[in-house]
């Protein structure tokens, strides 16, 4: 609305003016003429301080036929050759065809019949008036860009913030019980060495310890190791389909060559196993998914495909934001994760490829390979 506002004004002032400079051209044409129809009797003091007066507004005297005999208050410097008069001639065209010339009859030195025409132009006040509003909203755009982007890298960094304190506190807090279950699984396990359950009781707690090193990674800059992305894939299918239902079945599609990437598998993994119950959740437990890995020689692509429900193209890049979710019990902070760890700390991308309304979604994630093997 200032903008605006600053533009009417300005615009009203600039027409003001332009009509001012008219009169006062006016008055220095009827000067002129009377400069060329004076006689021993013409006081010239006051018609010669009008003429030169002038020392702001751009003046060419044309003859009859257009060619420039004169000009007042015009840079000279641009003209070929050091010929002005064309220079001054196509001057005055492009002012008389804006409307700024005036018409005066030149009785001493022609016939009566003949007569010149003083073109004029804007002045270099008026020019700079009539830019300034523009200037104006230029800094009012800039300041407005800048104030937004101050606005949301404070909200991004807070954010970040937030994130980073909750996952080392969720961290922290694993860590007393984790210990306390790994104590209490060598008791068992001297106490009761052939106890079937062990085993399975120790695959937990490694789980949970994952877990809890998944969480302290969060906020840290972890470095990033080569890894062959399926190696760590394979894992996390293991693990899923062990925790799965037998009406979902999760197959892979892999190249027979290795497919190295500077991966932290830890968090990779995080990212692999979020995108698979996803796709368990969208499915209501039966169908498939499919994860397919290939590459080219800068990029490694892992598309995973599954059966459900499907996302609304309106969607597809909401679903990555904190707190969206389907679901009646969900936070809406898997996906979010997952694109952070992808992006900060993967420098990859993670995106939804292709989605149809009960037919299914297909996530994409692109990792840059490591530079030695690409």
């Amino acid at each position: 609305m200032i903008a605006i506002g600053s533009l009417l004004v300005t615009n009203y002032l600039v027409s003001d003016l332009e009509q001012e400079e008219r009169n006062r051209m006016e008055v220095w044409a009827e000067a002129m003429r009377s400069l060329n129809s004076a006689d021993e009797n013409t006081d010239m003091n006051l018609v010669l301080k009008v003429i030169n007066g002038n020392h702001t507004i751009p003046v060419i005297i044309v003859d009859k036929d257009g060619v420039a005999l004169s000009s007042r208050n015009i840079d000279k410097s641009f003209s070929k050759n050091g010929d002005s008069i064309p220079y001054l001639t196509s001057l005055a065209k492009d002012y008389q065809s804006k409307g700024r010339s005036i018409r005066i009859d030149m009785p001493r030195e022609f016939d009566s019949n003949d007569f010149v025409n003083i073109c004029y132009d804007e002045s270099l006040i008026l020019k700079r008036l009539a830019i300034s509003p523009y200037i104006q909203l230029g800094l009012v755009v800039l300041f407005l860009l800048i104030a937004t982007f101050a606005l949301f890298s404070a909200m991004k960094a807070e954010q970040n913030k937030v994130w980073v304190g909750l996952s080392k506190e969720t961290a922290h807090q694993l860590g007393t019980p984790v210990s306390s279950l790994i104590a209490w699984h060598d008791v068992l396990k001297e106490t009761y060495p052939d106890d079937v359950l062990l085993p399975e009781m120790e695959k937990d707690i490694k789980r949970l310890e994952r877990i809890a090193d998944r969480f302290s990674k969060i906020g840290s800059i972890p470095d990033p190791k080569p890894e062959d992305v399926l190696e760590v894939i394979d894992r996390v299918v293991t693990y899923m389909k062990k925790r799965t239902s037998d009406k979902v079945v999760i197959r892979t599609h892999f190249p027979e060559e290795l497919v190295i990437v500077n991966l932290i598998d830890s968090l990779f993994e995080w990212v692999i196993e979020n995108l698979c119950k996803n796709a368990v959740d969208a499915m209501d437990g039966v169908g498939s998914v499919d994860i397919e890995v290939y590459d080219d020689e800068k990029w490694a692509y892992v598309d995973v495909k599954d059966s459900g429900k499907g996302i609304p193209k309106s969607d597809f890049n909401t679903v990555f934001k904190p707190g969206f979710t389907t679901k009646k019990r969900g936070w809406g902070l898997g996906l979010s994760l997952a694109k952070r760890i992808v992006e900060e700390y993967h420098k990859g991308k993670i995106y939804v490829i292709e989605s149809e309304i009960g037919v299914g979604t297909t996530f994409r994630i692109e990792l840059p390979k490591h530079p030695l093997i690409s």
